[in-house]
C-alpha cells in the first residue's frame, strides 16, 4: 500500500480547514455505503471531524459507532486527501481515508438520516460529496488503491 499525498485536489489557501476521518466501506457484492446527514442533500462516507487528542483511526471508530451502531472489524489506511467541504461553504477538507470491515450490519443514528448500498456506478447518480465523488469512487472496488 502506497499512501497518498495531500495534493490531489488543492484548497485555496485561505480556506478553513476540517479535519477528518472517513470509510470507505464495501459490501460482499462491490456495493458501497453511503450516508447522507439530517438536513442535507450530498451522500458522502460515514467518520466525522478528528478530535485534538484523537488519532485518525480512533476518531473513525467512534463516529462509526455514533454514526451506524457498528465498530471497525478492520481499519486500513488508503492516504490523506483534500477536497472542499460539502455542507461548510468555504471550508475545505483535510481526510484520513481508511477502507473498513464492520463488525456487523449498519443501522442510520445519531445525524445520519439515510444510508444506502450503493454500486460506484449508481453512486454517480446520486448528490455527493466532493471527497466521495473526486476521492473515494476511483477508488471503490480496487483493494489495491
Amino acid at each position: 500500500m502506497t499512501r497518498s499525498s495531500l495534493s490531489e485536489f488543492a484548497m485555496p489557501a485561505a480556506a478553513p480547514t476540517l479535519h477528518i476521518a472517513a470509510a470507505l466501506i464495501e459490501d460482499a457484492s462491490g456495493r458501497l455505503l453511503l450516508v447522507r446527514k439530517r438536513d442535507t442533500t450530498a451522500f458522502m462516507q460515514a467518520g466525522g471531524k478528528i478530535e485534538p487528542h484523537e488519532l485518525p483511526a480512533d476518531a473513525l471508530s467512534r463516529e462509526l459507532f455514533e454514526e451506524l451502531g457498528c465498530r471497525p472489524r478492520h481499519l486500513e489506511p488508503l492516504g490523506e486527501f483534500t477536497a472542499p467541504a460539502a455542507n461548510e461553504p468555504g471550508h475545505g477538507l483535510r481526510a484520513h481515508l481508511f477502507r473498513v470491515e464492520l463488525d456487523g450490519p449498519p443501522r442510520a443514528a445519531a445525524e445520519i438520516a439515510e444510508l444506502r448500498w450503493v454500486s460506484p456506478v449508481d453512486a454517480a447518480a446520486l448528490p455527493l460529496a466532493p471527497l466521495t465523488r473526486d476521492i473515494v469512487l476511483p477508488r471503490a472496488g480496487d483493494p489495491a488503491a
